[in-house]
């Protein structure tokens, strides 16, 4: 094996790298997941609670760049929440980004192997996930810049196919189909579809997670959030709205393929196309599935280097510059969760985890506001305070649904919290002064005299 080198990461990533990687992390909610919420709320339960998604996303992300720019930390919420809040506040943060992360990717990888399934029955779901995961962690430790270069090529066709299949079923769309029965459970079932909804634009906050191997972040940090976010509100509203037109919703609310299923439905199972569009639909899945086991790697390697978790998990390698030890250590984790629960069980646990981070997140924005005002903030949230203000309180409510009706997840989620939380104060780590220099460095303005 090659030597190991110190905790640092190699700048290789440009603009079109973050879009794509931003768009490829989230992409997979296009293509499987959301699809769960019409089952707890109905087509226009779901477009309303999507709706209110979106603007919260809208302004968590204008919100969320200043942070990532300000404090360019592979820790992401992480660093924020800790800078803000001190061991404890990075403690909730960190984990948080864990579980969003950590269980994104097995989640994925369950819809990987049923998109398979469906195109090869005689392939097993859990097998093909298996191998998806050993595929994708080599591939991130064999180099940020060739991981960079897959996710913009895989990106690209996975928004290529979503393209397609809005051109396919299209003509197809009635909207008597759409409306019938719109809102079976009444307006509660829209605060049920919150996670569901969530999960059409989750994991877009994992390009803080490579802050610290992109080229010039200032600049380009900015332009792939934005232009990362506008591709994905349009695909997200385009494919729910015409897949819940073309048949009664209820036969696509609760399977891992809904796309493929619905294309199959319009034109035949035996057409052509179909067998093209679920051979080409893992291009989606596998952008995510990629882009996830990147993100969660870099959140393990953050609290591994400021000590929150075993030192071990921050070495990186001499000959690849990626943090190996934290894209296997991510691995296991995703491994093990793939032979636990089901696939609309793991969405909600991330969900859970993406939204309280947020909440964490826009707290730290307001914290370091007036704890920090001569912090270098080359992007400003625009709208302060309200578009920060927004994006929290439209988290803790969507928090507050989930805990709501997904009680027992609920408990889980926070006994888990709850213990690193014990485990924090029982080794002393709320009183160590965390090592890290990339995480104290203060970044302020200089005034050079005239």
């Amino acid at each position: 094996m090659a030597k190991l080198a110190a905790d640092t990461l190699k700048r290789t990533l440009r603009p079109i790298h973050l879009w794509a990687i931003a768009v490829g992390l989230v992409i997979s909610g296009e293509y499987f997941g959301w699809n769960y919420g019409w089952g707890v709320s109905g087509t226009i339960g779901f477009l309303v609670a999507t709706l209110i998604i979106t603007v919260m996303y809208v302004c968590f992300i204008f919100s969320y760049t200043e942070l990532t720019t300000s404090i360019p930390h592979a820790g992401g919420a992480f660093a924020y929440a800790y800078r803000a809040m001190g061991p404890l506040g990075g403690l909730i943060a960190g984990y948080a980004t864990l579980i969003d992360f950590l269980l994104a990717t097995p989640a994925i990888a369950f819809a990987l192997g049923s998109y398979l399934h469906f195109l090869i029955p005689s392939v097993p779901v859990l097998g093909s996930a298996l191998f998806f995961n050993v595929v994708f962690i080599m591939l991130n430790i064999s180099g940020i810049k060739e991981s960079a270069q897959f996710s913009v090529f895989i990106t690209i066709l996975a928004v290529a196919e979503l393209l397609l299949f809005m051109g396919i079923i299209g003509p197809h769309f009635k909207p008597s189909l759409y409306l019938r029965n719109p809102l079976p459970f009444g307006w509660q079932g829209i605060f049920a579809a919150l996670p569901y909804a969530v999960w059409f634009y989750l994991a877009i906050e994992g390009v803080a997670m490579v802050a610290e191997e992109v080229k010039d972040p200032v600049k380009n940090i900015p332009k792939g959030y934005i232009s990362g976010l506008a591709t994905l509100a349009f695909l997200a509203l385009g494919v729910m709205i015409l897949t819940g037109g073309i048949t009664d919703w209820r036969r696509l609310s609760n399977i891992d393929y809904p796309l493929p299923e619905a294309i199959a439905l319009v034109l035949g199972r035996d057409n052509g196309l179909t067998k093209l569009f679920s051979s080409i639909g893992l291009f989606g899945l596998i952008a995510s599935f990629h882009g996830t086991i990147l993100a969660s790697s870099r959140q393990v390697f953050a609290m591994a280097r400021s000590g929150y978790l075993p030192r071990g998990l921050s070495l990186v390698h001499r000959r690849f510059k990626t943090p190996h030890w934290a894209i296997l250590a991510s691995g296991v984790i995703s491994f093990a969760a793939l032979f636990t629960g089901t696939t609309s069980q793991v969405i909600v646990l991330s969900v859970m985890g993406a939204v309280l981070m947020y909440i964490m997140s826009m707290i730290s924005l307001f914290i370091l506001r007036r704890k920090e005002p001569e912090l270098v903030r080359p992007f400003r949230a625009p709208f302060y305070p309200f578009f920060p203000a927004l994006a929290l309180v439209l988290a803790v409510v969507c928090l507050a649904a989930m805990i709501y009706y997904n009680l027992i997840l609920s408990c889980i989620f926070f006994a888990g919290l709850l213990i690193a939380g014990l485990v924090l104060f029982a080794t002393g780590k709320h009183r160590m002064e965390i090592e890290d220099d990339a995480l104290l460095e203060k970044r302020v303005a200089v005034t050079i005299p005239d």
